[in-house]
């Protein structure tokens, strides 16, 4: 299981702990200086089913100075992931990838029913 997350992030202290304290074994990756490439985005927003917009990080201070959320309708879905690609502050944090899930953000019901 792959587990991207930011080291600063208190929601991804929260996630690692929550793995640690469920003996989930998981490989870290720091999203911030090794930001997920275009061919990994669009693999995982496939596998997952979920929209685009929820591999977003819509709170965090780049996507409001971009003024994303106008922008984001508009573009294509090329466009967001590639846009996504350039710099891992963009995307949703935590991400989980495992062989057959991939979980954005720390939702503790959905990590439980996912991944234990």
């Amino acid at each position: 299981m792959l587990l991207l997350c930011y080291p600063k992030c208190s929601t991804c202290k929260k996630a690692k702990k929550w793995l640690d304290d469920n003996n989930v074994e998981y490989t870290e990756r720091d999203i911030a200086l090794e930001n997920p490439s275009f061919d990994e985005l669009k693999a995982w927003y496939e596998k997952s089913g979920l929209p685009l917009k929820r591999f977003f990080n819509t709170s965090g201070m780049i996507y409001r100075e971009m003024s994303l959320k106008d922008k984001l309708p508009e573009m294509s879905e090329q466009e967001q992931l590639e846009l996504l690609s350039t710099n891992g502050m963009l995307v949703k944090r935590p991400l989980v990838i495992t062989d057959d899930a991939v979980l954005t953000g720390f939702r503790v019901k959905e990590w439980e029913e996912k991944l234990l």
